[in-house]
């Protein structure tokens, strides 16, 4: 039986999130690969094998599992993760256009909100988590989430503005603020359907699974998100003649060829990681599994303005700017604290 602890389920997303923030830092170091081909190598890291290698290892019985599963779960889940998939793609470009810090907070604050709420509100249990004890104290933590992901929206726009002279620099922020809020939306989707997955994983718990249940839906999402990917950028890659350098034809490149489908290959695990801690988190959180989207989501725009400071991205920007995003990221960390603290409470009162 799994023993409930929102302390040690907080760990694990904090360890989930400082992966996701940092999964997408390799595709610096990657040359001569255009985004489409280093997106198909990771995707397939990330969707399809660590998913069904590290279930194999971590759910008995994996195939049993999936096998038993009702379709309507299977194929909700599947359905929705190809709709992330989208998010991806959306995600991806935002960075470019906005950077690490602005693309990672705006993004991940819609998805933390609207990947938790949904899915309660599907499941006609909205006003019952809330309501309980630890309830509207998470409630009111996800409410000063959204003034801390409008406040970093602010310094994104100022930051424009007071970069708007230096050509060399590519930071669109109403392009990427639009894609930003594309890619928010559709991953608070993948939220969704890992929580309409839960059938699934709790088949996977009952073959002994235990801690690592959620292996076994997160294989299913992660198939519906390989497909959209996949489909998409194998078109742009064959439109732009590009599709020939996922295979090493010319000997005297092959030293850059396994460097960047090492990078690939890093990114998908880190990405792939962040879900293997999440599910581990989730399982932890008790009664308040609901806030484990938020939580995560939190932990992670936390991490990805950490890696934007390393990467010096807020370096040249006036004193104002940077003022406003610091305040930003402590009104993000309190609305952390307090998701954390209602789940802790009401685990404690729940006995």
């Amino acid at each position: 039986m799994i023993s409930p602890n929102p302390v040690i389920g907080t760990g694990l997303h904090a360890v989930g999130g400082a992966s996701a923030a940092s999964c997408y830092t390799p595709f610096e170091k990657v040359r001569k690969w255009p985004w489409e081909i280093f997106w198909i190598v990771q995707a397939v890291f990330a969707w399809l094998l660590l998913p069904f290698v590290i279930g194999y290892i971590t759910v008995p019985d994996l195939f049993s599992v999936l096998d038993e599963s009702p379709s309507y779960p299977f194929w909700t889940a599947f359905i929705f993760g190809a709709i992330y998939g989208f998010g991806g793609l959306s995600f991806g470009l935002a960075i470019r256009n906005i950077g690490y810090s602005l693309t990672y907070t705006i993004a991940i604050g819609i998805s933390a909100v609207f990947g938790t709420i949904v899915p309660m509100s599907i499941n006609g249990q909205l006003i019952e988590h809330f309501t309980g004890t630890g309830g509207g104290i998470v409630l009111t933590g996800m409410i000063i989430s959204i003034a801390g992901v409008s406040l970093c929206g602010k310094a994104g726009f100022l930051k424009e503005k007071h970069l708007a002279n230096h050509t060399s620099l590519n930071f669109n922020m109403k392009k990427g603020l639009f894609l930003a809020l594309i890619a928010g939306i559709l991953s608070g989707v993948w939220g969704i359907s890992l929580e309409m997955g839960n059938p699934i994983s709790e088949i996977a718990a009952k073959h002994g699974a235990g801690n690592f249940e959620g292996n076994a839906k997160l294989i299913v999402s992660s198939l519906g998100c390989l497909l959209t990917n996949i489909l998409w950028f194998t078109t742009v890659a064959f439109k732009d003649g590009s599709i020939n350098l996922l295979f090493c034809t010319n000997k005297t490149g092959r030293k850059t060829y396994i460097k960047n489908l090492s990078l690939a290959a890093l990114t998908g695990t880190l990405w792939y990681t962040q879900f293997f801690f999440y599910g581990l988190g989730h399982v932890k959180m008790g009664q308040f599994r609901f806030a484990s989207w938020a939580l995560h989501m939190t932990m992670l725009i936390f991490f990805s303005y950490i890696i934007g400071i390393i990467m010096k991205e807020w370096k040249d920007v006036m004193p104002k700017t940077y003022y406003t995003l610091i305040t930003a990221l402590l009104i993000l960390t309190f609305s952390f604290i307090l998701i954390s603290y209602g789940s802790y409470i009401g685990e404690i009162a729940a006995g």
